[in-house]
């Protein structure tokens, strides 16, 4: 039973970073887009937008896998 949950919630801390990036992804023109289309277009633009979400989903990634794994050390 231990390993079927540490299977279940390996899955569920893979899948959360995905779901949370996409969330971020589509959010970020709301937050920094300026309502301006030409800042929106630019490169500058998008390397911060895929760089935060990058950024989230790795770190959620991160705390999900060791949440997972640190109580399966035993």
């Amino acid at each position: 039973m231990d390993n079927t949950l540490t299977v279940i919630l390996g899955i569920v801390a893979m899948l959360l970073p995905l779901v949370v990036g996409r969330l971020v992804w589509k959010r970020f023109d709301q937050h920094f887009g300026r309502n301006d289309e030409a800042y929106m277009d630019s490169l500058e633009y998008f390397l911060k937008k895929i760089g935060l979400t990058i950024l989230v989903a790795f770190v959620l990634l991160w705390i999900g896998i060791s949440l997972v794994f640190s109580g399966s050390a035993g």
